[in-house]
Parts: C-alpha cells; structure tokens; sequence
C-alpha cells in the first residue's frame, strides 16, 4: 500500500483564497486597532511606524485589513464564477508573503530606502489581479472584469500614497472599496435574502433593477472624480453624494430588508450597505460644512467596510466548510459589536465632541473585541478541512 505524503503546501488553511487571507485580515485588524487605541492612551509611540500615526492607521485598514479580505474574497469567488480550479497552495503562499512584506515595510521604520518600500508594498496588488485575471479572461467572464480595474484604481492609489503622502488617495481607495460594496452588494444582498426567506417558507422575489445597478455605480464614480478633481466644489461634491446616496436607497426599498431582520447572516449585509447610504448623506452634510469630513468617512469605514467584510467572512467561511450559515450566540455578538463601534466612531464626535479621543479609544476596543470573536470561532474551520471533503 503506497504511503501518501503531505507537504506544508497541502495544508487545508492553503486550500482556498479565503482561509489564509480573511485569518490574516482579523489578526492584523485586531492587532492595529488595539496598538491604535494605544497610542490615544499614550502607551505607543509615534516613532514605532514608518508614517505619522494618523496616515498610518488609514492606510493599513484599507491596504492591510481590507485588502486582505478583498483578496479572499476575490480568490475564492473567481474559482466559483469560472468554475475553474482555486488559488491554492504555494501560489496563494506566495500571495500571502508579498502581503506580509508589504505589512512589515509600512509599520516599521527600518532605514530602507523609498524604492525598497515602494517595491515590496507595490508588489500584492499586481500580483493578486494576475491570480484573478488568468482565470477571468480564460473564460472570458466579461462580466467581472470591472474587479480589475478597481484593483488597478486600488494600485494607483497606494503607490501614490506613498511617493506623495497625501491623503486624498487613501479617500479615493475608500470611494473604490464602497464601489466594490455596492457592486458586490446589489448582487448578492437581494439573492441571499430571497433564498433565507424561501428557505422558512415565505414568498420573496428578487427584483431585477439593472439600470439602478449601474447608474449607482457611475453615481460613486462621480463622486470620486470630484474628491479627486475638484475639491474645492463643495456644492458639487455635495449634489453628487446627495445624488448617490437616493439612487443607493431607491435599490435597497426592493430587498426586503424589514423581513430579514431576525436573520444576522443576513441583516449584516444589509446594514453594510445601509452605511454606505448613510455614508454618502453625511459626505453630502460635510461638503456644506455641517459636519466633518471624517464623519463621513468613518461612516463608509468602520461601518460599511466593518460590517460588510465581517459578515462575508463569517458567510463564506461556513459556505465553503460545508456548514450551515446560521450565526451563532458569538457571530451575532461580534456583528453587535462591530455596529456600536462604528457609532461611536462616527456620532460619538458630533454628540460630545470633548470627548472625541475617548470615542476613538473605546470604538477600537469594541472593533478589537468584535475582529478577536471571529478569530476565537472561526480559525479552526479555516484551519481544517471542510466538512464535506
């Protein structure tokens, strides 16, 4: 009888895109959210990163903990919408050690040179859009395409970033991710609610709202060439956010949000998208000068990517263990928590804005705690084989 052998490469966390990356995303994220919260307590130190603290908190949670889940995500959903074999093994290995090196150059001042930086952060992105391109034009899903133009905006915006230090790429980045949101959102919201609603017996039909499909896409669009191109336009910046976030609202009438509210696996989704609608109307408030910018901003971030990336991963997760996607006691804890972070990140400034640091502090805590329960429940599903292998 022949003996098999498995290499460290066959280890079932290489399997899938999914594993390794949604792991390393809730690692990294509770990890930087509580060395964030440390430094308002005054127990970090701005010289332990490369950038000043600020940047570097916004660029990490966007090309360090979103990106990682982007990946995962994109890795596993490709393989299903070709139906071709997954990123896998010492490909998806090699994929997660250019993430790595692109973690390690940006939170620590080694002395290394620009371009040295510039080469080991540059190198995920072109890398992860090659994985998924190969596949994508093999089959030529035209369909999917539009992914890797973002994560080609998403490129721009990081390598300028760090040749130029200015902030307005990291927002642009923020407008991309909340445009992948809202793609990925109006398709998979409406069919997972109307397949959970079926599944205990009640009537639902998914409508078909193509053209607001893509007018609210070029709606997002707008508003980012106008953070991008004229900043100083607030009555334009305002009109098309106001713009946006009707068009976003007039989908979301049709996805039976009000029926699915007993469901967490479910009404996480749908509040991820509705603080993407929230978002856009506080944009629209502070281009008038009514609120800060960062209101709305921690609106698309804590809350539309906090809340849309942590139920994907717990979703896809289950889905591709062979388990059933019920949340449990802990899940729908760590969905709570991840809600009353992002409030008090966004609102806790406008209610007692004396108060503001404290709000940081303790909305990186309930961040922590949320990212800290997905690890506790879900690292050994995505360590071990599925359930039906």
């Amino acid at each position: 009888m022949e003996k098999s052998h498995r290499g460290v490469f066959d280890h079932p966390i290489l399997g899938y895109g999914f594993r390794p990356f949604f792991l390393l995303g809730a690692l990294y994220t509770t990890i930087s959210l509580l060395i964030w919260g440390g430094f308002y307590f005054g127990y970090v130190t701005p010289p332990v990163f490369l950038l000043d603290p600020v940047s570097w908190h916004a660029h990490e949670m966007i090309f360090g903990y979103t990106l990682a889940i982007v990946s995962g995500f994109l890795l596993t959903a490709v393989a299903n919408w070709t139906d071709s074999p997954p990123t896998q093994k010492i490909h998806l290995f090699g994929l997660c050690l250019l993430w790595l090196a692109g973690r390690i150059v940006m939170n620590f001042d080694l002395g290394l040179p620009d371009s040295f930086i510039l080469i080991c952060e540059g190198a995920f992105i072109p890398a992860l859009a090659i994985s998924i391109a190969i596949p994508l034009f093999k089959d030529w899903n035209k369909r999917n395409f539009i992914f890797l133009v973002l994560l080609s905006i998403l490129f721009a915006c990081d390598m300028t970033f760090i040749i130029l230090k200015e902030r307005i790429s990291l927002y642009i980045a923020v407008m991309v991710i909340v445009t992948m949101i809202s793609l990925i959102g109006g398709r998979i919201i409406p069919s997972f609610t109307v397949d959970a609603l079926e599944l205990r017996g009640e009537k639902a039909d998914e409508i078909d709202q193509g053209k607001l499909d893509v007018l609210a896409l070029i709606s997002l669009a707008a508003v980012a060439l106008v953070l991008l191109f004229a900043q100083q336009e607030k009555n334009a910046l305002a009109i098309t956010a106001f713009v946006s976030a009707i068009i976003h609202a007039l989908r979301l009438r049709h996805y039976h949000t009000r029926r699915i509210l007993n469901d967490p696996m479910v009404w996480i989704l749908h509040v991820g998208y509705s603080w993407v609608i929230l978002g856009l109307f506080l944009l629209g408030g502070s281009a008038l000068g009514f609120l800060p910018f960062s209101v709305a901003l921690h609106a698309f971030t804590s809350g539309a990517i906090g809340s849309m990336t942590l139920g994907m991963m717990c979703r896809v997760a289950l889905g591709h263990t062979g388990r059933s996607k019920i949340a449990t006691r802990m899940t729908t804890l760590s969905f709570v928590l991840v809600q009353c972070a992002a409030l008090m990140r966004v609102f806790g400034f406008v209610i007692a804005p004396d108060y503001s640091i404290e709000w940081v502090i303790i909305s990186a805590v309930l961040w922590a705690s949320a990212f800290t329960l997905y690890i506790i429940g879900y690292a050994p599903m995505l360590s071990k084989p599925a359930l039906d292998e």
